[in-house]
């Protein structure tokens, strides 16, 4: 088991973290958004999301699920509740 390491974010808030990852979790929680599509998936996801600019369904329609897959911090737990959304909105992932 990899050894965990205390780490400090921009505001201050101290944390432990075995990975590379860099997100603290105390900001992940702050920033959540209330609702729409990215409420709905975990901070991983939400973060690699936005991270490649994928911020609207408009925007998730233009990728497979293959793509979104591929993106790393994206599991296939996420696609369910993407697919979801995006068929409320009237859309749905590129064939």
């Amino acid at each position: 088991m990899t050894e965990k390491s205390l780490r400090v974010c921009e505001k201050g808030h101290r944390y432990y973290k075995s990975s590379d990852c860099r997100s603290c979790p105390t900001c992940d929680r702050e920033n959540k958004p209330k609702s729409g599509f990215l409420s709905k998936i975990s901070s991983p996801a939400r973060n690699a999301l936005v991270h490649e600019g994928i911020d609207t369904l408009e925007k998730l329609s233009q990728y497979t699920e293959k793509e979104i897959l591929n993106i790393h911090g994206i599991g296939p737990a996420s696609l369910p509740p993407l697919r979801t959304s995006l068929e409320e909105a009237g859309l749905a992932f590129k064939e």
